[in-house]
């Protein structure tokens, strides 16, 4: 797939390369070819980015949509947005129908006490008629009034049920949205929400730990093995990642081979610890083929974190971590790095380039 030249040292502009992508494919500038693109550009299925660029330049939209089909399902955000939006109006307007029928039956019913009260203080009755008539009049309109109360308790709990169904579908499509289809973790969007999020508050806590990790010479896993292997190496380590933290960290795949974990609660200490737990259960984790006796390993993983408290904003975490990550590569690799004053890198990938 042909991408815009960037010169070297500056950061690429990812939304112009995927529209010039799109472009020199003669491909129509629609939201979901948009997502094809983009979700092939990152790298984060990487057979989708292979099947893309097989298409050559004479792609069709039916067999865009055939990909789109394959790889995200019927969970495009727009049609299932559209169908959930369109059912909520729906279920709200029968709501509101029957609250307005219950306005009306009870409007009734406080009529006809107000007429058996007027009968109650005629002169022209009797006693024993006048009880007799109330008694009668208001246990009917009492009677009906109830069962009334009970369909419309009935038809509300209906209406719950089916909103309730809805709000489930929704989140069931933001699970799949926001995540990886390979290694069912979390998705580069889903990434970007959660880092976003670490400065939401003033109460942000400075014991928050971003942690980018990055796969040791994969290309040459990839470039030796094949893809089919190097897609099996990366569900496998991001299952050794998932084992060896703890249950409430975040982890997500946000790359063709990167990976990040966004850690609460712990010291620099605590964090250097856990990176290095993922680390060595990695590098001791067999890789082989046990039809064929290939042995693909010892696979290794480059770490660097940086804490919160130490950056401004999301951008600015993504950035420290990041030359904390170069930095342990540049050391040799397979090892953990800690952001410190000082260490620095001639470009560092922005964190903003790949927000939507």
């Amino acid at each position: 797939m042909s991408t815009a030249t960037t010169p070297k040292g500056q950061v690429p502009d990812v939304a112009a390369q995927i529209t010039y992508a799109m472009r020199t494919m003669g491909v129509a500038p629609i939201p979901r070819n948009y997502e094809l693109f983009y979700e092939a550009y990152i790298g984060s299925n990487p057979s989708l980015t292979r099947e893309l660029a097989a298409l050559g330049n004479r792609a069709t939209q039916d067999e865009l949509d055939a990909l789109g089909q394959q790889y995200f399902g019927n969970h495009h955000q727009s049609r299932v947005i559209e169908t959930a939006h369109s059912r909520i109006v729906t279920e709200l307007d029968g709501l509101l129908r029957l609250l307005k029928q219950e306005q009306n039956s009870l409007e009734s019913y406080n009529k006809l006490l107000g007429e058996t009260y007027t009968r109650i203080n005629s002169k022209s009755s009797t006693s024993a008629d006048i009880l007799r008539s109330a008694i009668s009049i208001l246990t009917e309109a009492t009677g009906d009034t109830m069962a009334h109360g009970e369909q419309t308790v009935e038809k509300f709990s209906q209406k719950s049920q089916e909103m309730d169904q809805v709000r489930k579908e929704l989140d069931e499509y933001k699970r799949i949205a926001n995540t990886d289809s390979l290694t069912r973790i979390a998705n580069r969007r889903a990434f970007d929400e959660r880092l976003a999020s670490i400065y939401d508050t003033s109460s942000n806590s400075p014991l928050t730990a971003l942690v980018l990790a990055d796969i040791d010479n994969f290309k040459k896993i990839n470039d030796t093995y094949g893809h089919p292997v190097g897609d099996k190496i990366l569900a496998t380590v991001a299952t050794v990642i998932r084992s060896n933290v703890r249950k409430d960290c975040f982890v997500a795949r946000t790359g063709g081979e990167e990976f990040a974990i966004i850690i609460d609660g712990n010291t620099a200490e605590e964090v250097n610890q856990m990176c290095e737990r993922v680390r060595n259960a990695l590098e001791t984790t067999p890789f082989k083929n046990s039809k064929t006796g290939i042995n693909y390993g010892p696979i290794t993983m480059s770490l660097g974190f940086c804490m919160s408290g130490e950056a401004e904003d999301p951008g600015e975490l993504y950035a420290k971590s990041d030359i904390a990550l170069y930095c342990a590569k540049n050391a040799g690799r397979n090892r953990t790095k800690y952001y410190e004053d000082g260490m620095k890198k001639d470009f560092t990938k922005s964190w903003l380039i790949y927000k939507r």
